[in-house]
């Protein structure tokens, strides 16, 4: 017997400007309950109508940065998720605009884990577990020395091992 998704019946906005993303991300969280927007301004409105468990937002092509300050604004844990603005630059911009987390689509078959340990962390930030899961795609695409490279990464990084150091006692 298999346990019950901690996503079941949870409201959650899907934006992408690609039609097979949102079919993809449709068939993997088959149990929440997905509204999907294809454009920014769709999905703006959505955002303001909705109180949403979880956003998720690409960030071509829909203006997700846009999205994501009035996402956070309302209080919703968002992730980003992208292929084409996959770089340290939005990954940065996106921790500091306050995303809880930021996925690559090539990590997509993850989602539901991820978006799991959302929900388990009660909308908080969940770094820590993605770069734990999928660390080594990021030094593979970015470099094996990106976070040592940018004084912000560096900072974040001892930031969240000062944080498991002081929970581990």
């Amino acid at each position: 017997m298999t346990a019950e998704s901690l996503l079941k019946n949870k409201l959650i906005l899907v934006v992408d400007d690609e039609p097979d993303v949102l079919e993809v991300v449709d068939e993997i969280l088959d149990m929440a309950i997905l509204h999907k927007a294809r454009d920014y301004d769709t999905a703006l409105e959505y955002l303001l109508m909705y109180a949403y468990d979880i956003v998720i937002l690409d960030i071509m092509g829909v203006r997700g940065f846009d999205l994501l300050r009035a996402s956070v604004t309302r209080g919703f844990p968002t992730v980003m998720l992208t292929a084409h603005a996959l770089s340290p630059e939005a990954l940065k911009k996106a921790i500091k605009l306050g995303a809880v987390s930021f996925l690559p689509k090539e990590a997509i078959p993850d989602l539901r884990s991820h978006l799991e340990d959302v929900v388990l962390g009660a909308g908080k930030p969940v770094w820590q577990k993605l770069f734990k899961r999928i660390g080594g795609f990021f030094d593979k695409r970015f470099g094996p020395d990106w976070k040592e490279k940018d004084r912000f990464f560096k900072e974040f990084v001892a930031e969240w091992n000062r944080h498991e150091s002081s929970s581990d006692r």
